[in-house]
């Protein structure tokens, strides 16, 4: 089946969140070896290790959550679904996008609100905004919700829903 402009979009997106997530994991590595050497070789611990680990922890697992949803790698009970006749599979699909959109978008929403209302605390060692923080749950929302109305788009325009 040719795939539409907006699906090879949102396929380059989603690429682009994971090399996103995958150099912040090598920057995770570095920066724990960086701990590694200064605590052991140099006697001398960087302080902003665990901080900046904690806040890339945070980014890493909600771009590669965004990503696992783009790619319908999330975990489900499909046993149910594929019981049903295809028309009951599709829209047992369509509401399952529904509910995981509208779930992402109040997510995004409200994590917009915290961000917003943190963004003026520091994050203590690294000095920077507390609201990066909740960011990327913010991120995850908005690209979940974009996948997902891809999806239901792609399910509703295609006979089988595929």
């Amino acid at each position: 089946m040719q795939r539409s402009a907006l699906d090879r979009l949102l396929d380059g997106l989603s690429t682009l969140v994971l090399w996103i997530a995958g150099a912040g994991l090598v920057l995770l590595i570095v920066i724990f070896g960086w701990l590694v050497w200064g605590r052991y070789v140099m006697n001398s611990t960087p302080t902003w290790v665990e901080q900046l680990a904690l806040l890339l922890v945070v980014f890493i697992s909600f771009l590669g959550a965004a990503v696992v949803v783009h790619d319908e790698g999330h975990l489900s009970v499909d046993f149910f679904r594929d019981a049903l006749p295809p028309r009951g599979q599709l829209w047992v699909s369509v509401f399952n996008d529904v509910v995981l959109a509208l779930f992402s978008l109040s997510m995004a929403w409200f994590t917009w609100k915290l961000v917003l209302f943190k963004w003026r605390a520091k994050i203590p060692l690294l000095g920077w905004p507390e609201g990066l923080r909740s960011l990327p749950l913010v991120i995850c929302g908005v690209l979940v919700v974009l996948f997902c109305g891809a999806r239901i788009l792609r399910r509703l325009r295609t006979p089988t829903g595929e």
